[in-house]
């Protein structure tokens, strides 16, 4: 790994790496079903072995969430969740977490927000970095960048499939901290197979990257993520984390199940 990342997230790769192993890189959508319940799960992601969080900002028009995180967004926006409601949950259980944080989230709330303002507030809660899938490189460039970096908080894009070689260059010069590659066209969720060309594709990217390389979108099972954490620095899971919340939301029974989902997860890596 050329991993030349700086920050909470950087050191966290480091760490991986000299474990020789992949980071575990989970992912929930915060106010799902509410934000006491997220607040208990991020401390359980911890335990189990999390090397970065991926925290959701629920969002009502998620394009790039398939349906299992799309139902997660609107169980946590009908319970109430705001981005101001996400920053203070960061806040709180910061010094619980002990991970780094990044959140996953869509320009539009960052926007009404204000980028300046957003930045300072992301910073201050604790947040370590920011991956807004629907803004590219390009338009980052002239507000998005300035703000985040002026904070010290870590920007992260998105490389896919279809990624051309100006588009890779676009994301190393744009993205701090990792740099995250989608699986496969389309959206979230879980896949009972792993694309036939992803570990080649990993390889590839993996010599022209200059930062860690995560990779998530359809990656669901222990196999999977073995396999993906044998050629990539970070793998990502999401939906299937998100399908045990949905099964087990308002049961007791949550806690325990989502814990031994993620830590099936993170000894497949491991």
């Amino acid at each position: 790994m050329s991993a030349v990342g700086t920050g909470a997230i950087g050191d966290a790769f480091l760490r991986s790496e000299a474990e020789k192993r992949a980071a575990f890189i989970p992912y929930i959508t915060a106010g799902d079903p509410d934000l006491e319940t997220s607040a208990e799960l991020l401390g359980v992601l911890a335990d189990s072995g999390a090397d970065v969080i991926e925290l959701g900002v629920p969002f009502s028009d998620p394009i790039a969430d398939g349906i299992v995180n799309q139902r997660a967004a609107n169980r946590a926006l009908a319970s109430g969740t705001t981005l101001s409601g996400i920053l203070e949950l960061v806040s709180r259980t910061r010094e619980r977490v002990g991970v780094p944080i990044v959140l996953f989230t869509y320009f539009n709330p960052l926007h009404a927000r204000g980028l300046e303002l957003f930045a300072e507030q992301a910073s201050s809660s604790g947040v370590d970095g920011v991956l807004c899938v629907d803004l590219p490189p390009a338009e980052a460039a002239a507000d998005y960048l300035p703000a985040l970096r002026s904070s010290g908080v870590d920007t992260v894009f998105l490389l896919s499939p279809t990624s051309d070689r100006r588009r890779i260059l676009e994301v190393e010069e744009a993205s701090t901290g990792f740099v995250y590659y989608v699986s496969r066209a389309g959206v979230t969720g879980t896949r009972s197979e792993l694309p036939p060309e992803l570990l080649k594709e990993v390889k590839r990217l993996r010599r022209k990257v200059r930062l860690p390389l995560a990779v998530g979108f359809g990656i669901s099972s222990p196999e999977q993520a073995r396999a993906v954490g044998k050629v990539a620095d970070g793998v990502v899971v999401g939906s299937a984390l998100v399908r045990v919340v949905e099964e087990n939301a308002g049961s007791s029974a949550l806690t325990g199940a989502f814990g031994r989902k993620a830590l099936e997860l993170a000894n497949a890596i491991g």
